[in-house]
């Protein structure tokens, strides 16, 4: 009998090295899960359990080999077109980091850009979302961002917000110790551990639906529409935005006397408009033989053609 061999490998990772690969283009996001839903609330917490020293989770990554085109984390032009590592589980978590780290928007479900906005008070360590009190608050850094994007070293942030903070007020002794100590915790948080989990690129996509539904705690279930839409937002991504848009459509009310999908009773998700186009287009009900057929998979050598999958994404674009 074969003996079974682990399809992951752990990997040992901190924020810097992550947010490096990130900005590389070698860590890509494939949109098997959703666009960044995060709350800026969620962030804050993020951040304030990482400064704490608390465990935050762990990173589940689908190694790749052979997927040109994935889509990346953030909104700026990447140096490689073909990430090593597709994000399977912690795409919010990377997302979060990326956009305060880097002080760079993310693209929310919606298709609008929008920055995340983080405060913190050096002077108990308190992280809050930003506001329009905070900005005028001078105990509060109002966009913990400047820290990392400014080139500016740690003793250059102490030196300078210190400065800014006597202009208000008198501090003692003790009271800048714990603002240079806290800022300082802050500062290193780009050195904060991570441990990624890699599944091999040898695990098809049903595997790694079982292995993301397993290690997920809220129990997210993955199913073949999930990876026709990821094959989409590859290969397709006006058929996917199509398909989106009018699932937006179809829930708000158009203005008087435009044509609209908007329904009162019926509110379709992009996956079953999904359906429906691979019904027309390749007369078939079950989407699990259809993902194969997307890739451009010939059935008699077994073998990915290009040009094959292309012409299939073509019939699914007129369908």
């Amino acid at each position: 009998m074969q003996e079974k061999t682990a399809l992951f490998k752990k990997v040992d990772y901190d924020v810097s090295g992550l947010l490096h690969y990130i900005d590389l283009g070698d860590i890509g996001l494939p949109d098997i899960q959703r666009p960044f839903v995060w709350q800026a609330w969620q962030v804050r917490d993020l951040f304030d359990s990482m400064y704490r020293g608390f465990p935050v989770g762990n990173l589940l990554f689908w190694k790749n080999d052979n997927s040109p085109g994935a889509k990346m984390i953030g909104t700026d032009e990447k140096q490689h077109t073909v990430p090593g590592l597709l994000v399977i589980d912690g795409q919010q978590r990377l997302t979060s980091l990326f956009s305060v780290f880097r002080g760079v928007p993310v693209v929310d479900k919606e298709y609008r850009e929008k920055r995340i906005n983080i405060a913190f008070r050096p002077r108990d360590g308190r992280f809050e979302v930003t506001d329009a009190a905070i900005r005028r608050d001078p105990e509060f850094i109002p966009d913990i961002s400047e820290l990392w994007t400014s080139g500016k070293s740690s003793y250059a942030h102490v030196k300078e917000f210190l400065s800014n903070l006597r202009d208000k007020k008198e501090l003692s002794d003790e009271e800048e110790e714990v603002i240079s100590h806290n800022l300082d915790r802050l500062f290193d948080l780009q050195k904060f551990p991570f441990t990624g989990l890699e599944v091999s690129p040898a695990a098809d996509e049903e595997q790694v639906a079982d292995i993301f539904v397993r290690v997920n705690s809220k129990g997210v279930v993955l199913n073949q529409a999930d990876f026709i839409l990821t094959l989409l937002s590859v290969f397709g991504e006006d058929i996917r935005k199509r398909l989106e848009d009018f699932s937006i459509a179809s829930r708000q009310p158009s203005s008087p006397g435009q044509p609209s999908p908007f329904n009162r009773f019926i509110e379709p998700g992009p996956d079953q408009l999904l359906k429906v186009a691979v019904a027309l287009a390749f007369y078939r009900g079950r989407l699990k033989s259809v993902y194969q057929v997307l890739r451009g998979k010939d059935p008699e050598s077994d073998t990915i053609s290009a040009e094959l999958r292309d012409e299939q994404f073509e019939r699914l674009r007129v369908a």
